[in-house]
C-alpha cells in the first residue's frame, strides 16, 4: 500500500503535467496562454472575447488598382542546382533558390501571386521586415490558410518604407526556409531609380545542407565597381544563427539596419559586424583600387572592385565588433517612450517539462512553456515598451512582425548612437534589452525567435490588437495541407 501511494504521488503530478501540456489538433492562437494587457485598459476585449470589431481577414492591402510591380512566384519541391552547379534537395521559387530578387520603390503597390505547384505541406510567403497590413503577413493559421498544392494566393500591399528586406515561407518554416523557400526584396526611395548592379548589391547569406552561399553561390562572388566609387552591400542573414561579417583592412560604414537608415554613420576600421538571424545590414565603402573583400565565414566572400581585380587574401575575423548602441549620431524619436501606454515583459528561459505531451528541456517565456504563453494586447495608437530578457543559455534573434521597434537600452545602458530601429534583434544569453514602438498596424502578429527551430520548439508569442478577431486556425486542413506556421 505504501509503495502504491508513493508511486501515485510521483506519477500523478507527471501525468497532470503531461495532460495539461497537450495542444488541441486545431486551435486559434487567441486561445493559447493568457492575455497580457501591459498595465493598459482591456478596451473592448481581447480578440477571443471581442464582440463585433473587425476580422483580421479584412485587413488587406488595396484590392483595386493596377500594381506598380507584379510577380508570379511558383513553389516546387525536389532536387535543384545552386548557381555553381552543386545539387541540393528542398524547395524552389520559379525554379531557383534563392527565388527571384524582387525590387520596388517606396509607395509602390505590389502584387505577388503565389502558385503552389507541388509542395505537399503547403506554402505561404511572409514579407520579412516589410510592415504590411495584417492579412498580407503570410503566416499559416494566423493571417491566412496555407496554400495547398495546385492552389494560388495573391498578396497585395503598398511598400511603406525603403530598405533591404526578404521574403520566405511561414508554413513549416523551420524546414522550408532552410531548404530554399526564400528570396530578397529591395525597396528604393520613391523618387529614385533602383541603383545599377555593381554599385548597389544584395549579399544574401544562406546555408544549404552545410554549404554556405552568397545569393546561392559558393566561393567568391564578384561585384564590379570602379576604384574610388561608393559601393553599397546589402547583407541579408537568412540562416538561423548570427552572421559575422568583416571587410579586413578596408574601411566601411553601416548605413542602414533592418531597412532603416542610421543617423551620422562613421567609418569603421578593424571591426566586424554581427547580423542577427533574419536581420539585414547595409554597408557602404569607397572601393579601393585593388578591391575589397567582404568575408561572411565558411570560406565564402564577396570581392568588390574593378574588373580583373585579384582576390585579396582572407583576413582573420576581427576581435572587436561594431556596437550599434553607440554607433552614429543621436536624433530625436518620433514619439516619447516615457509616455508608454503599455509595458510588457518577454523573459526567455529554459526548463524541463512537457510541450504537447513531449518531455524535454524547453524554451520558456515568462517562466511558462508553450502553449501557456502570453498574448500581448494593445490598442491602436498605443506607445508600447517591452523588456526582453534572455537567461536561457543560448542566443535568440527576436522578430516582431508588422512593426519596427527602437532600442532604448541594453543591460541598463542607454542607447547614445543613432536611433537603432529593428525588426530582428539579437539577444545574447545574459542580456536584457528595452525597446519601444507605436502600435500603428492592427492585426495579430507573431513575436518569436527567428532561429526557426527554436520557434518550432515553443519560443513564440503574439501581439494582438483589441477588437481584431481571428478567423484562422492552426491545424486546420486546407486541401492536402495543414496550417503549421513553424
Amino acid at each position: 500500500m505504501a509503495a502504491a501511494v508513493v508511486t501515485f504521488l510521483l506519477v500523478a503530478p507527471l501525468g497532470w503535467l503531461w495532460w495539461s501540456s497537450l495542444v488541441p489538433a486545431t486551435y486559434s492562437v487567441m486561445d493559447m496562454g493568457y492575455a497580457d494587457y501591459g498595465g493598459g485598459p482591456r478596451g473592448d476585449g481581447h480578440a477571443r472575447h471581442a464582440t463585433g470589431g473587425v476580422s483580421l481577414a479584412t485587413l488587406t492591402g488595396p484590392r483595386d488598382g493596377a500594381p506598380d510591380m507584379a510577380m508570379t512566384l511558383t513553389a516546387r519541391q525536389g532536387r535543384f542546382r545552386l548557381a555553381r552547379g552543386e545539387r541540393a534537395d528542398g524547395f524552389t521559387l520559379n525554379g531557383t533558390s534563392p527565388g527571384p530578387a524582387l525590387e520596388a520603390r517606396q509607395g509602390d503597390l505590389v502584387e505577388v501571386t503565389l502558385v503552389n505547384d507541388d509542395v505537399d505541406a503547403g506554402v505561404t510567403l511572409h514579407w520579412h521586415g516589410i510592415d504590411v497590413p495584417g492579412a498580407e503577413d503570410g503566416v499559416a493559421g494566423v493571417t491566412q490558410d496555407a496554400v495547398p498544392a495546385g492552389d494560388t494566393h495573391v498578396y497585395r500591399f503598398v511598400v511603406p518604407h525603403e530598405g533591404t528586406y526578404w521574403y520566405h515561407s511561414h508554413q513549416v518554416s523551420h524546414r522550408q526556409v532552410r531548404e530554399g523557400l526564400w528570396g530578397t526584396f529591395v525597396v528604393a526611395p520613391g523618387d529614385e531609380a533602383i541603383a545599377a548592379a555593381g554599385t548597389d548589391s544584395v549579399v544574401a547569406v544562406h546555408t544549404y545542407d552545410g554549404v554556405r552561399t552568397v545569393n546561392g553561390r559558393t566561393g567568391v562572388t564578384r561585384v564590379v565597381a570602379a576604384a574610388g566609387s561608393t559601393a553599397r552591400l546589402r547583407v541579408v542573414n537568412t540562416d538561423n544563427g548570427p552572421l559575422r561579417v568583416w571587410l579586413g583592412p578596408s574601411a566601411y560604414r553601416v548605413v542602414a539596419v533592418d531597412g532603416y537608415d542610421l543617423n551620422g554613420p562613421t567609418d569603421v576600421h578593424g571591426r566586424g559586424l554581427v547580423v542577427p538571424a533574419g536581420g539585414r545590414a547595409d554597408l557602404e565603402l569607397v572601393v579601393p583600387g585593388k578591391g575589397a573583400r567582404l568575408d561572411v565565414g565558411g570560406g565564402v566572400s564577396v570581392l568588390v572592385g574593378p574588373r580583373g581585380a585579384t582576390v585579396p587574401p582572407i583576413t582573420p575575423e576581427p576581435a572587436e565588433r561594431v556596437d550599434l548602441l553607440t554607433y552614429g549620431a543621436g536624433a530625436d524619436l518620433p514619439f516619447d517612450p516615457d509616455q508608454a501606454d503599455r509595458r510588457f515583459e518577454y523573459n526567455i528561459g529554459r526548463r524541463p517539462g512537457f510541450v504537447d505531451g513531449r518531455p524535454g528541456y524547453w524554451w520558456s517565456i515568462n517562466g511558462k512553456l508553450f502553449p501557456d504563453v502570453p498574448m500581448y494586447v494593445v490598442d491602436e495608437g498605443d506607445i508600447v515598451r517591452m523588456t526582453i530578457k534572455n537567461s536561457s543559455g543560448d542566443v535568440h534573434p527576436m522578430h516582431l512582425h508588422g512593426h519596427h521597434a527602437v532600442v532604448l537600452r541594453r543591460n541598463g545602458v542607454e542607447s547614445t548612437g543613432s536611433p537603432w530601429w529593428v525588426d530582428s534583434l539579437e539577444v545574447e544569453d545574459g542580456e536584457t534589452y528595452e525597446i519601444a514602438f507605436v502600435a500603428d498596424n492592427p492585426g495579430v502578429w507573431m513575436d518569436h525567435c527567428h532561429n526557426l527551430s527554436h520557434a518550432a520548439e515553443g519560443l513564440v508569442a503574439h501581439l494582438a490588437y483589441n477588437g481584431v478577431s481571428e478567423p484562422y486556425v492552426v491545424g486546420r486542413k486546407v486541401g492536402d495541407a495543414t496550417n503549421e506556421p513553424e
